[in-house]
């Protein structure tokens, strides 16, 4: 059944650990609430920030089930792990988690052609992929890792075409490629979520629905306000964008070592123990920058009345 995807902030879901290297569901616990007290609309759940290439199937399949069985009431959920090579695992696995309830599944965009293939390998695979999945609503991930396959417009024209593409965490980081990605998918209900913060604002105003991104595990609140006030409020949503702007260079410190640890000094109970990086090269240096960052948004907050 495909379901609706509402507009708004999508943060992609970090996964915590234990001590021992298992998933600490108590901090899947935190996190939820976390995202659901600063007004997020949804999570994209079982992404890269989870950590999905680090994760066996079966981590993914029960992190997944645990996250429907607790999603706060009212709340959207899109889900990726689509991290296998084959296009029949691929598949098999699509079939899982979709069978958990969500509301849109997330394809990645580089699992579906080599880089240096072309468009039209991505498309034969991707309608080959839908066709073997039961009716529900798609979506599209331009994941960085392991390469960054940036989606044409026309290419993601022709994905509306095949199937329900509802859903599109875009990357591209470039705001004309935006416009022409929102021209190109005019009137087919793909809905674009920005992932970049630094053209976050020109991109709603252009007619993005939304954000989706890693900055949203430190301060969401910041994110809702913005997509819901861009245009009744347009000078103070001018100048909260600017500070999301330059407070998004710190996904490029560390994360999402440098995530868990703003969530721990926020009194969350979560480790900074990550498998996709070793924490210890979380730095002093990086411990403070995340600090001013944190009293940085305490005084913002209160400026703002946010």
């Amino acid at each position: 059944m495909v379901k609706n995807i509402s507009d708004g902030v999508y943060p992609t879901m970090l996964t915590p650990f234990t001590g021992d290297n298992k998933i600490d569901y108590n901090g899947v616990l935190q996190l939820l609430e976390f995202y659901s007290n600063a007004g997020c609309e949804g999570v994209f759940a079982i992404c890269q920030s989870s950590e999905i290439f680090f994760l066996s199937f079966e981590e993914r399949l029960e992190l997944l089930k645990f996250i429907m069985k607790n999603l706060p009431k009212g709340m959207n959920i899109v889900a990726s792990g689509h991290t296998a090579d084959s296009l029949d695992r691929q598949i098999y696995e699509a079939k899982a988690f979709i069978d958990t309830g969500i509301d849109a599944y997330v394809f990645i965009a580089n699992r579906f052609a080599h880089e240096d293939e072309s468009d039209g390998v991505f498309l034969n695979n991707y309608e080959k992929a839908v066709n073997s999945i039961p009716e529900t609503g798609f979506g599209i991930y331009e994941c960085p890792y392991p390469y960054k396959r940036v989606m044409k417009p026309e290419t993601l024209k022709k994905c509306c075409e095949i199937s329900n593409l509802m859903f599109i965490k875009d990357t591209c980081c470039h705001i004309e490629e935006i416009r022409a990605k929102l021209k190109a998918t005019e009137g087919t209900g793909l809905k674009i979520f920005n992932a970049n913060g630094a053209t976050l604002f020109e991109s709603l105003l252009a007619g993005c629905s939304g954000y989706s991104g890693v900055m949203a595990n430190f301060h969401p609140e910041f994110y809702v306000w913005l997509c819901k006030n861009y245009k009744s409020q347009p000078e103070k949503a001018k100048a909260i964008a600017d500070f999301l702007s330059f407070a998004s260079v710190t996904e490029l410190q560390q994360y999402p070592v440098n995530a868990k640890y703003h969530l721990k000094l926020m009194g969350m109970d979560i480790d900074t123990l990550c498998r996709s990086r070793d924490n210890s090269c979380f730095t002093e240096s990086n411990e403070k920058e995340i600090k001013a960052m944190l009293n940085t948004e305490r005084y913002l907050k209160k400026v703002f009345n946010i």
